[in-house]
Formats: structure tokens, sequence, C-alpha cells
């Protein structure tokens, strides 16, 4: 999630599809540093002497990370010019995935995985700032879906692939991979990425006043339990299939889930510009729908892989929704709505993973999906009242 960048040069004409890539690879990154976790949470927890709901704190650290620092992290470093800022975040990546391969010590990966945070929270301030920034106005909206493709493309690939990397070779080895590619990463941005200024630090008032313009409290709120609702599941994903004696699909399920998201972005690149609205309360119903097949039919596992899809299918896209929708009602303000909406969603994301190892602990894995189902209820109903605001039935 990031701030928004705005022109300082004579506006571009096409896509800089290299630059895009890059920023591409580098959510990749992020997004696979921080879910990379729930594909090979029974190792992690073995390894580490600790239970899985302990282990899965390590995606709960990461998100504080990130919420707590985003802000003001953010502020602290408006001075610097943006690409040795985000060059310096990614190694932040690459130093934190190092430390989190080697470490033999709960409490020293617990660390690297804050440390990861603070990283995602500098570069998800910058990442579609970027994209705007380097795309004309009215391939903007493109520009920031090719960025995020990095999200379904790291749930699609590199968790599956990750989980059976994890299992052939060592979790460990995984996360050294990582190190490896975020060193990758630095080069490209460094070779293909135009540099732009520094920002004057804006400080708390411009945030305080952002709540005030309409629309942006419902992005917000939506952005909040919508991925609160889906960290509690995905976080959880390996015992709650383990809990259905599909354990050892773990791999597959997070492949069709994926592949799912690749298409809903698609989906959303092409039509975001036309169908903000229609797009948002599409992606909750299809995640409510699939939570309600996880809810009363999962001893199937055909139901369990077509929930699966639909979870993606619903999800994929929501990046690049809520991205947009909060610039769009933001107005004068996008930047510090923009910042909210990083702390908001890695705080959903933190608060996911309590609240879903208190779920696995006390009820079992099998009160996910009925968690979820809970959850999008007001979602889908906030989305639905912000007709004019927020959500609107036509693009200002």
């Amino acid at each position: 999630m990031s701030t928004i960048e705005r022109p300082t040069a004579v506006e571009p004409r096409t896509l800089p599809v290299p630059a895009l890539l890059a920023l591409a690879t580098a959510v990749f990154v992020t997004a696979l540093t921080e879910t990379l976790p729930a594909g090979v949470l029974p190792a992690m927890s073995a390894d580490l002497g600790v239970s899985e709901s302990a282990m899965g704190q390590s995606v709960t650290v990461y998100a504080i990370g990130t919420a707590a620092t985003a802000i003001p992290l953010t502020s602290a470093t408006a001075g610097w010019r943006r690409k040795r800022l985000l060059v310096t975040a990614m190694a932040g990546f690459a130093v934190a995935n190092t430390v989190t391969a080697l470490s033999g010590q709960y409490a020293l990966t617990m660390a690297a995985r804050f440390a990861a945070g603070v990283a995602a929270g500098l570069a998800w301030a910058l990442l579609a700032g970027f994209a705007r920034r380097l795309a004309p106005r009215h391939l903007q909206g493109k520009a920031i879906a090719i960025v995020m493709t990095g999200i379904p493309v790291a749930l699609s690939l590199g968790v599956p692939a990750g989980t059976f990397l994890g299992r052939v070779l060592g979790w460990w080895v995984v996360f050294l991979l990582m190190t490896a590619l975020a060193v990758i990463v630095v080069g490209w941005i460094a070779a293909t990425v135009a540099d732009g200024p520094g920002q004057r630090a804006q400080g708390r008032a411009p945030v305080l006043r952002a709540l005030s313009v309409p629309g942006v409290v419902p992005v917000l709120f939506v952005t909040l339990v919508l991925v609160l609702a889906h960290t509690v599941l995905y976080a959880y994903v390996a015992p709650f299939l383990d809990g259905l004696g599909m354990g050892g699909s773990t791999d597959v399920v997070l492949l069709v889930f994926g592949a799912a998201s690749l298409l809903s972005i698609w989906i959303t690149g092409a039509w975001i510009h036309r169908r903000l609205r229609a797009l948002t309360i599409a992606a909750v119903l299809l995640v409510a729908l699939a939570a309600a097949a996880l809810a009363l039919l999962s001893g199937s596992p055909a139901v369990v892989y077509a929930a699966a899809a639909l979870w993606g299918l619903g999800w994929g896209g929501a990046p690049t929704l809520l991205q947009t929708a909060a610039g769009q009602a933001g107005g004068e303000q996008a930047d510090a709505v923009q910042a909210m909406l990083v702390t908001l969603w890695n705080a959903a994301m933190a608060a996911g993973g309590v609240a879903g190892g208190i779920l696995l602990d006390r009820y079992g894995a099998g009160s996910f999906p009925w968690t979820v189902l809970a959850l999008l209820l007001p979602v889908l109903a906030v989305v639905t009242a912000a007709r004019t605001h927020g959500f609107p039935a036509r693009r200002g």
C-alpha cells in the first residue's frame, strides 16, 4: 500500500514496462516474505520448538512492524530521493530473510520478521506511487495493476513453490532464495526505475484532515475488515487443511488460489477504470461464497479446490481496488489516505494472525470460515452503502 507521488516532469505517454516489472518483482518479494510462513508453518514450528499458533505470529509480528512504522518512517524519510529509499527498503528484505533462514531461535526469528515488516512499510509507501508517477494519467490504474501483479504471482507461484521446496530442501533454504531475489531486485530497480525527489514531511494534521473527506472512512473500514477476514484463514491455511486430511495438498490448494488471483488481477486491470464499485462488490461476494463452501462442504476435496479458486478470484484484485478507491476518495489528501491504508492493512494482518491463533487453540481450524463469513457481512454493507463516495457508482 502506498502514498501517491504526483508527476514533477513532463507526463509520459506510454507505460515503462521494464521499470514496472522491476516494481512488480519488488511487490513479489514483499508479498512472499510476508506470506511464506503460511506454507511452511508446520516445519518452522517443529524446527524452532514452538506450537503452530506461536509460529503463526511470525505473520503477526511482520504486520506489526509495518503498521507501527509506516507513517512515522514515511514522514521521517520524506526528504530522501525516492529510488534511494526504495533500494534501501529492498536491501532490508535481504538482511531480514537471511537472518530468518539462519536463526535457530524463536526470538531472533521474530525480531527478523519484525525488521522485514519495517522494510515493507517503507516499500509499500513507495511502490504504487512510483507506478502512478511513471505512467500517463489514463494508464495509471493499469500501471498499478501491473505492479500489484506481484501479489497474486507470489500467492500462485511463490507460496506453493516455497511450500514444495520447503518440504524437499528445508524451509530455511526458501528464505535464502528470497535473499538472493531481493539482491537481484535492488540492481534491477537501480538500472530501470527513474528517480524522483523527496517530499516535505506533512506531519499528522493531514492524516486527521483526511478522515473528514467524504468516502475516506468507508474505504479504510473496508480495507481493515476485509484484510482481517482474509488473514484469519490464509495465515493458518496449512493447519486448516491438516484438519481436513489435506495437509499434503497445501501447495496445490495455494496454487489454485494464486492462479485464480492472477485471473482476478487481469480482470481488475481491464475494468477498474469504469467498474470499481461493481468489481469491489463482486470481490466481497466471491470471498464470502468461498468461505460458505469451506464452512458447509469442506468434506469434499473438490469443494475445497473450488472454494480456493473462488477465494482467489475475489481476493486477487483487492489490493488494486482498495488502493485505487483510496486515491480517488482522498483527492488532495491522497498521500495521507494512502499512509493510513498501509497502516490499517498491516494492523488487520497482525490482528488476523492473533485472532487466528486464538481461534485455532480454542475452537479449532473449522471456526475459520465461519469467522470470515461474519466479518464479510459488514464489509458488504459498507461497500453497498458507499454509493456516492468511497465506492461510487460513477467514476469521478
